[in-house]
């Protein structure tokens, strides 16, 4: 059965979408990732790797502010690419058009550019960031929340409990099909241990996480609450990277 999202969709993947001859990628969309590099050549010593992947793929002006998120949870600025440590492997679909981004939605389940599904299905972890109106929340006008989704549980009790604490209003998304992000396809669930989270933030949250709500503009002009929502999603990963030692 396909979900409300992927029947309005124009593409039923992201193969279909770049083969399209009438788009141009640099000028309908981008995709840009980041994979660090693995290396232990020592015979006594055992050292860390990547576990968890953060994802956004419907950034750029498709969901606006996912990007800017993407980048920051990760560990990078988003102006300038400063890294902040601990750092995360990341991806994301970008459209780059004045208007009609929304043409090039291609919902999680059915993401199959190649990077983002070999980030994901080589990480313990990984967290989709996506956007979504009041409306498809079911919460009233205005409201400022993020709806937490995905199959792993215990990375959404992470997320519910850092993001309650730093201000900002978490709900848990297990009652709304559309957006809880549990099917099995959903590309921040194709991890290792099969299951990940899934972050839907309301357009009135991302838009008060930036002072001019442009594609040039976000990554300048970052906000209070942008920061306080990177740095608990930072701390939930931290937490539950801590709960998985390298074997």
């Amino acid at each position: 059965m396909l979900t409300a999202s992927a029947a309005a969709d124009k593409y039923p993947s992201n193969t279909a979408l770049y083969a399209d001859p009438a788009l141009a990628e640099g000028v309908d969309y981008a995709r840009r990732f980041r994979r660090h590099e693995w290396f232990d050549d020592d015979l006594t010593q055992r050292y860390g790797v990547q576990r968890t992947a953060i994802l956004a793929p419907h950034g750029g002006g498709i969901e606006t502010g996912t990007s800017e998120l993407c980048l920051a949870i990760a560990g990078y600025h988003p102006a300038d690419l400063t890294p902040s440590n601990p750092v995360h492997d990341y991806w994301m679909f970008e459209g780059l058009r004045s208007s009609s981004n929304g043409e090039l939605h291609v919902t999680s389940t059915n993401c199959d550019d190649h990077v983002a599904r070999a980030l994901a299905a080589g990480s313990l972890n990984a967290i989709g960031l996506h956007g979504c109106t009041t409306t498809q929340a079911g919460l009233a006008d205005n409201t400022q929340a993020v709806l937490v989704g995905g199959r792993n549980n215990a990375f959404k009790s992470r997320l519910l409990t850092r993001l309650n604490a730093a201000g900002i209003r978490a709900i848990d998304a297990a009652s709304i099909p559309d957006l809880n992000g549990d099917e099995p396809t959903n590309l921040a669930n194709r991890t290792l241990l099969g299951a990940g989270a899934q972050l839907e933030l309301t357009t009135p949250l991302r838009v008060a996480m930036f002072g001019t709500n442009t594609r040039a503009d976000r990554k300048n002009t970052t906000k209070p609450v942008f920061w306080a929502f990177t740095n608990a999603t930072r701390a939930a990963i931290a937490d539950v990277e801590a709960t998985e030692p390298i074997s």
